[in-house]
């Protein structure tokens, strides 16, 4: 865009993710191109009935500490994030009249929390939202899987494709915080990704749209700043 083409007052979405492992058979970027297609369709749910609605650049590099193990992953770490995006938050709602992070990947939200948290004390309208499926597996599995297939088919190898860890999350976590994605799981897979396919991936992006559309629209901010459905934070 040009800036005369751009209004103010306009409602802004941020796509958030990261540049980590996603096993052997996803790429680095996989929660950027999520976060980024379901920002994107709900900006496009949302241009008939919110005004005007842009979708920012991704802020691709997010904070990605526990899959440090594994080559190829880059991680700016939790402060330089946070700080990020506080300057972010500060410098865009001068001009937009509402900002929100739609967040693809779970290491970004001690950074988000934080960030949102003192732009809202600031007096800014400022959110965010995370890109999830109740009850999904936890990382490179069968939902990611299945809506990379759906939305950059290319970029998958599903002869790769192997299960990880499948213990609940919440069991794994305190290792995983303490000692990394690798220490839990060899081919950095938390799930079993072998039977995802494309269709069950749209059906998935459509929900994930629809819950952050419905935020959008209803959502009350809790105190850290995430988006509520139905009316509540």
């Amino acid at each position: 865009m040009f800036w005369p083409e751009v209004q103010s007052g306009a409602l802004l979405l941020v796509p958030t993710g990261s540049y980590e492992q996603h096993g052997p058979h996803l790429p680095l970027d996989t929660d950027t191109t999520i976060a980024t297609a379901v920002a994107r369709r709900a900006a496009d749910v949302l241009a008939g009935d919110h005004g005007p609605v842009l979708v920012g650049p991704a802020i691709a590099y997010g904070a990605s500490g526990e899959h440090q193990d594994f080559p190829g992953t880059v991680s700016i770490g939790t402060d330089a994030l946070r700080q990020g995006l506080i300057e972010l938050g500060r410098s865009a709602c001068g001009w937009a009249g509402r900002l929100v992070f739609v967040n693809g990947h779970g290491g970004n939200l001690t950074a988000l929390r934080a960030a949102v948290g003192l732009l809202r004390t600031e007096g800014r309208d400022v959110g965010w939202i995370p890109c999830s499926v109740s009850g999904g597996d936890a990382h490179a599995g069968y939902v990611e899987t299945s809506v990379m297939l759906h939305l950059a088919p290319g970029d998958v190898d599903l002869a790769r494709a192997a299960a990880g860890n499948l213990e609940p999350l919440e069991r794994l976590m305190p290792t995983l915080v303490t000692a990394g994605v690798r220490s839990v799981s060899a081919n950095g897979v938390l799930g079993d990704p072998r039977e995802a396919t494309a269709d069950a991936g749209a059906a998935l992006l459509s929900s994930i749209v629809d819950d952050v559309v419905t935020r959008l629209r209803y959502g009350v901010a809790d105190d850290d700043g995430r988006l509520g459905a139905d009316g509540r934070g």
